[in-house]
Order: C-alpha cells, then sequence, then structure tokens
C-alpha cells in the first residue's frame, strides 16, 4: 500500500510515467473530453470532489514548470485564478482562450475530471524536472 500522495492508482501511475513538457489537464465536469485522451473520471457529484482539492494533490506529486488558463477565468472566476496562482509560485502561466484550450487538451497526456461546476476551473499543467 502506497504510503503518501495520491492513492489513485490510475492517476498515481500517469504522473509517474510524465516526463518533461508532457501536459496533464485538471478540469471542472463539463470540459469535454477528447475520446483520444485518457481520462481519470474522479467526479462523484455536482460540486465533489472539488477541483482546488485534486489539483492541490497533483501538485505534491508533479513538479510544474508552465500552467494553462483559460482567459476568460480572469473574468467569471477571479478567486478562483488567485488561488491558483497562489498554489503555483514558481511557474509560468499562460493564458488562452476557452476554445483554444479545447483544442490543447488533445495534447494531454490524460484529463482529470473533478464533479467541479465553478465556471472554468480547467488548468492543463506542463511538467517540469526536479533537478
Amino acid at each position: 500500500m502506497k504510503k503518501n500522495g495520491i492513492i489513485n492508482s490510475q492517476l498515481s501511475r500517469l504522473i509517474a510515467e510524465m516526463g518533461h513538457k508532457d501536459s496533464l489537464v485538471v478540469a471542472d465536469c463539463g470540459l469535454p473530453i477528447p475520446p483520444t485522451v485518457e481520462r481519470v473520471d474522479l467526479s462523484l457529484t455536482k460540486g465533489y470532489p472539488k477541483f482546488i482539492k485534486i489539483l492541490e494533490a497533483t501538485l505534491e506529486d508533479l513538479v510544474v514548470e508552465k500552467a494553462i488558463l483559460a482567459s476568460e477565468i480572469k473574468e467569471k472566476s477571479p478567486e478562483l485564478e488567485a488561488k491558483i496562482i497562489e498554489m503555483l509560485p514558481t511557474a509560468e502561466i499562460e493564458y488562452i482562450s476557452h476554445a483554444q484550450f479545447k483544442k490543447e487538451t488533445n495534447n494531454s497526456r490524460a484529463v482529470v475530471r473533478s464533479g467541479e461546476i465553478t465556471p472554468y476551473a480547467n488548468i492543463i499543467l506542463i511538467s517540469g524536472v526536479d533537478f
């Protein structure tokens, strides 16, 4: 049995397999997931589990050098944007349109689906290296 960190076997495996510049999406429950991208569906009910809790757990295990957010988060969910920025003090933050964001998910290793219902609660994490 794993002692610390993420205990979801699928998500733990994905993080362990990621290399430099690979991307992983943490998403709300409404983001469309391309059929060619692995889905880690952690959603249980609307609002649970929270996007921010999944992001927090993921950041404990994954080295992130860059994060991509939909630019619409600035207007529609500024409190969430502020929390995300606080959680990623050393990562570069890039903003793109939500339409472009959905296209970019096609290039990700996986999309982790939360139960979140806050608008634009989606992030693309680009992995870095720990050395």
